[in-house]
């Protein structure tokens, strides 16, 4: 992961507009000609696995999956929580797209 490309803050609407661009070395993204690898999103969650491995999140725009990392499961995932993520964007052809990695509960709605 390249850490100079900064995540950059979207809606899942413009995630739908994203294309990879060919790297040997990295997969790197481009919505408008930005580049990124690491997308920020924030919104609620609508549906949440039972072991919560698998958050579908929804930002009013669209919906995503979150996969989080296993440590980062210490706190129970609730249908109705308002998070922010910054992750890694992948694109799911078949389903929802993704972002893996860490996220953050805004309690409050912060």
């Amino acid at each position: 992961m390249n850490y100079e490309l900064a995540a950059l803050k979207v809606f899942c609407e413009h995630l739908k507009k994203a294309h990879e661009i060919s790297s040997p070395s990295q997969k790197t993204m481009s919505i408008g000609g930005i580049l990124f690898q690491r997308a920020w999103l924030q919104g609620v969650l609508v549906s949440v696995s039972n072991n919560g491995d698998h958050l579908l999140l929804d930002d009013g725009t669209g919906l995503i999956q979150l996969s989080p990392l296993a440590d980062s499961r210490v706190q129970p995932w609730k249908i109705g929580m308002y998070v922010m993520v910054v992750g890694g964007y992948v694109v799911c052809p078949d389903d929802y797209p993704m972002i893996k990695k860490p996220y953050q509960h805004l309690p409050n709605g912060q």
